[in-house]
């Protein structure tokens, strides 16, 4: 038994996509950080993935209580996991992945084989709910952990409310920017639009939107949930969900509290990556000969896929603002043919643009010559954006990011809702107004939420107490066991 057999040992268990299991790990680290034991539960093919493109492995043998541990997502390696695909991921681990969960907790699994103390306390995805049925049998506290918004796991929480008002399911005649009422707090700004992606199917017994709604409604039966937002950003929403699920822990940003921990513990910090591909670190070096804020950076992050209507409308509109801009094109991103690229496009790129397959994101924001960020609106993206005062356009593709968008753009004021557009002349016009006409008027509220961001982080901001308040909750569990 090692020499941390007496403190207490979390299990994390991350849904096996890019933004899940990045924000876990930032986790893990800050649990690591208080002293905690941690396993690390990774499908093997996300591990295969890490141990490729980043330096995982060295970063956390700095915590001798820290190991990794694999189980399978169920898919054959060739499967997507990305686009319309990721529901099958689903169906995958109900069917593989619990019954193997569950026998590495029995005696003499991997997970409880006398070599390391027992899991005392479980930190689960939050869509995967068949975690807290194992963990009671297993009698272990389980805290859910949600990627998403408070915002958007709200406004799942409500779907059942909107089904039986007759909002959902959306019919093909709705008006679909009319407010809805039946998301309490949300009332004033909240349309059908801007409802999660998976409430636009037209039949109730669509698998991704039973998934997570049947997901979200399980979460009181864990002891806790977390959530990587901050007080001042998601007030209301927080408000709402505490009136159902009391135990709440609002930690993040998750990234910005992770590195004032860091930079508290460590002398100097070192640069870390938790991504699933190979970043390209010239682009860094290309923004260094750009002038302040005079970039656009371009990511619509790990799952999206564009058509290729999609990309060339895009491009155009970048081209044709006349402003430098740094665009991350996944690989296979782009449906059907990404070839035959218009001359106009391709000299507008030599000329100002900058493209690769893969930044290092936060990196990115946080450089002097980045003024704006045209993404997808996932929850982590928004994030980074907001600590690093980069004001957004947001073209959100799926799950949580509709609601982020409108979050962004009509209640934060941090930048522009662009959802369900994908036109030349529009993207061209909001990056002008971005960086250029309407910078102005963005400023103030995006350096007032960058501020709010960085003090919940700080000793004894709100984030910063709810992070001390779940680990002291995690080693008190231990001592009652």
């Amino acid at each position: 038994m090692d020499s941390q057999s007496n403190s207490p040992h979390v299990l994390i268990f991350p849904f096996p996509v890019q933004g899940h299991v990045s924000c876990m790990l930032k986790l893990a680290e800050l649990l690591c950080l208080s002293g905690l034991s941690v396993t690390f539960l990774n499908s093997d093919i996300i591990h295969r993935r890490l141990l490729r493109y980043t330096d995982v492995i060295s970063r956390f043998s700095r915590y001798p209580g820290f190991r990794f541990e694999t189980i399978s997502d169920g898919l054959p390696p060739d499967h997507p996991r990305s686009g319309n695909r990721v529901v099958d991921i689903f169906d995958s681990i109900k069917m593989v992945t619990k019954p193997m969960f569950r026998e590495m907790l029995l005696p003499g699994g991997c997970l409880n084989s006398g070599k390391r103390p027992p899991v005392s306390s479980i930190i689960a995805d939050g869509i995967m709910c068949f975690t807290i049925d194992v963990a009671k049998e297993m009698g272990i506290p389980i805290y859910l952990f949600r990627t998403v918004s408070a915002s958007c796991f709200w406004a799942f929480y409500c779907i059942p409310k909107l089904i039986e008002s007759g909002d959902l399911p959306i019919k093909e005649d709705d008006e679909m920017d009319r407010l809805l009422l039946g998301v309490t707090g949300m009332e004033k700004y909240l349309r059908l639009r801007d409802l999660p992606s998976f409430c636009r199917a037209n039949d109730l017994s669509d698998r991704a939107f039973q998934v997570v709604t049947t997901e979200t409604q399980e979460t009181y039966r864990a002891n806790g949930l977390i959530l990587n937002t901050f007080d001042d950003l998601e007030e209301s929403a927080l408000a709402q969900i505490r009136k159902h699920i009391p135990n709440l822990y609002s930690i993040g940003p998750l990234h910005a509290n992770l590195k004032s921990r860091l930079e508290a513990k460590l002398t100097s910090p070192p640069r870390s990556s938790n991504s699933l591909w190979e970043e390209d670190r010239t682009c860094m070096t290309w923004l260094d000969e750009q002038a302040q804020k005079s970039v656009i950076y371009v990511s619509f992050g790990s799952m999206t896929m564009l058509s290729r209507n999609e990309l060339i409308e895009l491009w155009y509109g970048l081209v044709n603002s006349r402003k430098k801009f740094l665009w991350v094109v996944r690989p296979n991103s782009v449906a059907g043919d990404g070839q035959n690229i218009p001359a106009q496009l391709l000299e507008g790129t030599l000329e100002r643009g900058y493209m690769v397959r893969w930044a290092p994101q936060e990196e990115v924001l946080a450089h002097p010559a980045v003024g704006g960020f045209l993404t997808h609106s996932g929850w982590n993206s928004t994030l980074e954006s907001i600590v690093a005062a980069v004001p957004m356009i947001c073209w959100p593709y799926y799950a949580d990011q509709q609601v982020n968008s409108r979050l962004v753009g009509e209640v934060l004021k941090l930048g522009f809702d662009m959802k369900d557009i994908c036109d030349r002349v529009v993207v061209e016009k909001f990056i002008k107004d971005l960086m250029d006409t309407k910078r102005d008027e963005l400023t103030r509220p995006v350096e007032r939420m960058m501020k709010m961001a960085r003090r919940s982080v700080a000793k004894d901001g709100t984030s910063y107490s709810n992070l001390n308040r779940l680990i002291e909750d995690i080693k008190n569990s231990k001592e009652k066991r």
